[in-house]
């Protein structure tokens, strides 16, 4: 059992122990239909904080020679699966992290590679070997010593891709996974190949190093979507094992919309179980900086599809133009589709729309926006809980007050008298009201629709129930007497809690007035 050749099954056992683990071994089904096939090569490209790593470790205990996992697979899914046994630990395997040596070793990336793998070569073969060959040829070597093909793991593979300016050692390094996964020889000592990212293969002119893999990507990763993050199925499950409201957990960590498939992030999902507490684990200065690096790109058309996106709104987008490289961005539909393999934005692919997935991801953009050109609006969401306390309070003249303010930071933005911008404009004003409340433009009830409807989660405490009605020249007292005549209270039919009547209007002279009922 070596470090980097035929390791152990430690990183698996480990994920396995944890007091929240899901089995995702079927995907172990799909890779074992690859083995020794012309469909050999995977690339998975999913945001981080996905399972990409989980699985990993899990291939490592199932095909590994380094180890006996026999025990730790009794009573997953892949152990019923009739080729179960004939590819246990059967394997010689590689697992390089290319960013735990990048870290380390920008200038002599390959050569330190090929050292930490060939110590492990050495405790087993010993003087079998020429270890001045070709690292490729030294795995050819062990295979027809052996008998035994390769399975090879390679995380973080786009490492050196996204962080590297230098083109030759960029060359240097695809060459060297060419050697891997498609020279003459990986033909008949490769029996798997398996390489995770975040990026989708670069699409680099002239060189064709990975063009053999089929990638499963953010924006399209079937047949094996569900085993990357958690399924709805499997939340909804959690949810009731831990005594916690599955409606809460949806509006903060759902969204990614896979290949039909709604899939949640998985880190998130287990903090906020194993704490029984919902809030933000997205929490570093990463994502932050990354958000504002693509949102602040002066492409025509950006500023106004993610204001779009903030107000709940979908934007069609491109993805096809993207060339994979976050360093190479010419237009908006770039900027948005690298947010979406990063996980900031989910995309909706039979509608080929992007959006904000969650509450959580939401409150990652309002923290990116406080910079450039964004920090009007960073400084008007910073009064929506304000905005929502005073609401609650009954300060109608403090609330018109506020959206007021709320509308004038947007003129700039949208169109002032436009009934539906001041719905947007309610919606940027209340932003962090969904952290609390299922939140509904347009709700039908009653004789017609309610231009909001604020139902509390579980998680809501003693916030009421909430109906907002919206009018253009007219008067609070008409929009209040709306609510009451066509009967959109009967939208909360079988509410039990406090609920509030709240009547907005705003005229040509940008004057605003509230007023608000309990019913």
């Amino acid at each position: 059992m070596g470090t980097f050749f035929n390791p152990g099954n430690g990183s698996f056992t480990q994920d396995k122990n944890s007091e929240i683990y899901i089995d995702k071994t079927e995907l172990l089904k799909f890779l074992n239909k690859k083995l020794g096939t012309n469909g050999k090569c995977i690339a998975v490209s999913h945001a981080r904080r996905f399972g990409k790593s989980h699985a990993a470790g899990m291939i490592d205990a199932y095909y590994s020679l380094g180890s006996d996992s026999s025990k730790l697979f009794e009573n997953t899914k892949i152990a019923s699966d009739p080729d179960y046994e004939k590819y246990r630990n059967k394997y010689n395997v590689i697992h390089l992290d290319i960013s735990s040596v990048w870290d380390y070793h920008k200038e002599d990336l390959i050569e330190s590679i090929e050292e930490r793998v060939c110590e492990d070569f050495q405790k087993i073969y010993g003087d079998l070997l020429n270890y001045k060959r070709d690292f490729y040829l030294l795995i050819q070597d062990i295979y027809l010593l052996t008998g035994i093909p390769f399975v090879i793991i390679i995380d973080e593979w786009d490492c050196v891709i996204r962080n590297s300016h230098d083109q030759a050692l960029v060359h240097k390094y695809l060459q060297f996974l060419h050697s891997l996964f498609k020279s003459e020889e990986s033909k008949s000592f490769l029996a798997l190949g398996y390489i995770t990212g975040i990026l989708p293969i670069k699409k680099i002119k002239d060189e064709s190093a990975l063009n053999n893999f089929q990638e499963y990507t953010m924006l399209d990763s079937y047949p094996i979507t569900e085993y990357y993050g958690f399924t709805e199925k499997e939340v909804k499950d959690l949810c009731k094992d831990y005594s916690m409201d599955f409606e809460t957990v949806k509006a903060w960590y759902n969204g990614y919309l896979i290949d039909g498939e709604h899939m949640y992030n998985p880190n998130s999902v287990s903090q906020a179980l194993e704490r029984h507490k919902i809030d933000s684990y997205w929490r570093n200065t990463s994502a932050f900086d990354t958000i504002n690096t693509f949102i602040t790109m002066n492409y025509a058309g950006l500023k106004d599809d993610v204001m779009k996106m903030l107000t709940g709104g979908k934007v069609r987008i491109n993805t096809n133009t993207f060339q994979n490289d976050f360093s190479i961005i010419t237009s908006k539909d770039d900027a948005l589709t690298a947010l979406i393999h990063l996980g900031y934005l989910g995309y909706d692919a039979d509608r080929k729309k992007s959006f904000i997935p969650n509450y959580e991801v939401a409150t990652a953009f309002e923290l990116a926006l406080q910079t450039g050109s964004w920090k009007e609006i960073a400084e008007s969401i910073s009064k929506c809980d304000e905005l929502l306390d005073e609401t609650i309070d009954g300060n109608a003249e403090r609330v018109a007050e506020l959206i007021g303010l709320a509308h004038e930071t947007y003129t700039s933005i949208l169109k002032y008298n436009d009934e539906n911008v001041l719905s947007c404009v309610l919606t940027m004003a209340y932003f962090t009201a969904p952290a609390y409340y299922n939140v509904i433009r347009e709700m039908p009830s009653g004789k017609g629709f309610a231009d909001f409807v604020f139902l509390p989660r579980a998680n809501a405490g003693n916030r009421p129930a909430m109906i907002i009605e919206l009018k253009y020249n007219q008067s609070a007292e008409t929009a209040l007497k709306q609510i009451k005549e066509k009967r959109y209270q009967g939208a909360l039919s079988g509410y039990q809690g406090k609920i509030l009547l709240v009547g907005i209007n705003y005229d040509s002279e940008k004057h605003h007035t509230c007023m608000i009922e309990e019913l």
